[in-house]
Protein backbone atom coordinates (compact mmCIF):
# COMPACT_ATOMS: atom_id res chain seq x y z
CA UNK A 1 0.00 0.00 0.00
CA UNK A 2 1.28 3.45 -0.78
CA UNK A 3 2.32 5.64 2.08
CA UNK A 4 0.24 8.62 2.61
CA UNK A 5 2.15 12.42 3.05
CA UNK A 6 2.50 12.50 6.53
CA UNK A 7 3.75 9.06 6.86
CA UNK A 8 6.49 10.22 3.97
CA UNK A 9 7.52 13.43 5.74
CA UNK A 10 7.91 11.24 9.12
CA UNK A 11 10.08 9.23 7.81
CA UNK A 12 12.45 11.38 6.14
CA UNK A 13 11.80 13.71 9.25
CA UNK A 14 12.73 16.67 6.90
CA UNK A 15 9.55 18.24 5.17
CA UNK A 16 5.83 19.09 7.10
CA UNK A 17 3.29 17.09 5.02
CA UNK A 18 2.12 19.81 3.98
CA UNK A 19 4.99 20.57 1.87
CA UNK A 20 4.89 17.44 0.47
CA UNK A 21 0.71 18.09 -0.21
CA UNK A 22 1.84 21.27 -2.13
CA UNK A 23 4.18 20.03 -4.09
CA UNK A 24 2.11 17.44 -5.34
CA UNK A 25 -0.73 19.96 -5.63
CA UNK A 26 1.61 22.21 -7.74
CA UNK A 27 1.69 19.39 -10.77
CA UNK A 28 -1.41 19.43 -10.88
CA UNK A 29 -1.64 22.82 -10.90
CA UNK A 30 1.25 23.67 -13.75
CA UNK A 31 0.10 20.79 -15.95
CA UNK A 32 -3.24 22.47 -16.13
CA UNK A 33 -1.54 26.14 -16.72
CA UNK A 34 0.67 24.12 -19.74
CA UNK A 35 -2.11 22.41 -21.38
CA UNK A 36 -5.21 20.22 -20.85
CA UNK A 37 -3.90 17.03 -21.49
CA UNK A 38 -2.09 15.64 -18.46
CA UNK A 39 1.37 15.53 -20.12
CA UNK A 40 5.48 14.80 -18.48
CA UNK A 41 7.12 18.41 -17.50
CA UNK A 42 10.13 19.17 -16.65
CA UNK A 43 11.65 19.87 -13.47
CA UNK A 44 12.33 23.87 -14.22
CA UNK A 45 8.97 24.20 -15.66
CA UNK A 46 7.28 22.63 -12.60
CA UNK A 47 9.42 25.05 -10.38
CA UNK A 48 8.09 27.98 -11.96
CA UNK A 49 4.10 26.50 -11.70
CA UNK A 50 5.16 26.29 -7.80
CA UNK A 51 6.50 29.75 -7.62
CA UNK A 52 3.14 31.18 -9.44
CA UNK A 53 1.11 28.77 -6.88
CA UNK A 54 3.06 29.84 -3.49
CA UNK A 55 2.59 33.32 -5.01
CA UNK A 56 -1.30 33.14 -5.61
CA UNK A 57 -2.17 31.21 -2.50
CA UNK A 58 0.01 33.48 0.16
CA UNK A 59 1.55 36.27 -1.70
CA UNK A 60 4.35 38.11 0.50
CA UNK A 61 4.05 35.21 2.90
CA UNK A 62 5.19 32.28 0.58
CA UNK A 63 8.70 32.68 1.61
CA UNK A 64 8.36 32.04 5.40
CA UNK A 65 5.65 29.61 4.51
CA UNK A 66 7.52 27.92 2.37
CA UNK A 67 10.91 28.08 4.65
CA UNK A 68 8.54 27.02 7.82
CA UNK A 69 8.07 23.34 6.03
CA UNK A 70 11.52 22.88 5.14
CA UNK A 71 11.37 24.08 1.88
CA UNK A 72 14.63 26.74 0.96
CA UNK A 73 15.59 26.30 -2.22
CA UNK A 74 14.28 24.87 -5.68
CA UNK A 75 16.08 21.80 -4.99
CA UNK A 76 14.61 21.10 -2.29
CA UNK A 77 11.29 21.29 -4.26
CA UNK A 78 13.02 18.15 -5.98
CA UNK A 79 13.72 16.51 -2.99
CA UNK A 80 10.24 16.32 -2.54
CA UNK A 81 9.54 15.02 -5.99
CA UNK A 82 11.82 11.99 -5.77
CA UNK A 83 10.33 11.24 -2.35
CA UNK A 84 6.90 10.94 -3.82
CA UNK A 85 8.95 8.98 -7.28
CA UNK A 86 10.25 6.84 -4.74
CA UNK A 87 6.33 6.41 -3.08
CA UNK A 88 4.74 6.05 -6.25
CA UNK A 89 2.74 9.55 -6.22
CA UNK A 90 5.13 10.69 -9.44
CA UNK A 91 6.61 9.82 -11.93
CA UNK A 92 10.20 10.57 -13.73
CA UNK A 93 11.28 10.14 -17.14
CA UNK A 94 14.50 8.74 -17.98
CA UNK A 95 16.31 11.93 -18.59
CA UNK A 96 15.04 13.72 -15.85
CA UNK A 97 17.35 13.80 -12.65
CA UNK A 98 17.26 15.53 -9.02
CA UNK A 99 19.85 17.99 -10.73
CA UNK A 100 16.75 19.57 -12.95
CA UNK A 101 15.90 21.10 -9.90
CA UNK A 102 18.83 23.07 -8.76
CA UNK A 103 19.16 26.70 -8.85
CA UNK A 104 16.17 27.24 -10.83
CA UNK A 105 15.43 30.44 -9.07
CA UNK A 106 16.49 32.06 -5.64
CA UNK A 107 13.86 32.45 -3.01
CA UNK A 108 14.96 35.74 -1.78
CA UNK A 109 14.64 37.35 -5.44
CA UNK A 110 11.23 35.82 -6.10
CA UNK A 111 9.76 35.99 -3.56
CA UNK A 112 10.97 39.38 -1.55
CA UNK A 113 12.64 41.28 -4.38
CA UNK A 114 10.78 41.10 -7.02
CA UNK A 115 7.03 40.89 -5.10
CA UNK A 116 4.68 43.32 -6.91
CA UNK A 117 1.99 44.52 -5.13
CA UNK A 118 -1.35 44.78 -7.18
CA UNK A 119 -3.08 48.29 -7.49
CA UNK A 120 -6.20 47.86 -5.45
CA UNK A 121 -9.33 49.59 -6.08
CA UNK A 122 -10.18 52.54 -3.95
CA UNK A 123 -12.21 51.89 -1.07
CA UNK A 124 -15.24 53.28 0.26
CA UNK A 125 -14.94 55.79 3.15
CA UNK A 126 -17.62 54.66 5.47
CA UNK A 127 -16.32 57.16 8.07
CA UNK A 128 -16.55 61.04 6.69
CA UNK A 129 -17.09 63.47 9.04
CA UNK A 130 -19.90 65.52 8.63
CA UNK A 131 -22.30 62.70 8.30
Amino acid sequence: MKKNFEQIAKEVNRFNPSAIRFVYEGLSFTVKKITVEPRHISGQTLCEGLRKLAIEKWGRMTMAVLNNWGIKTTRDFGEIVYLMIRHKWMSAAETDTIDDFNDVYEFQTVFKDQFVFLESQPQTNYFKSGD
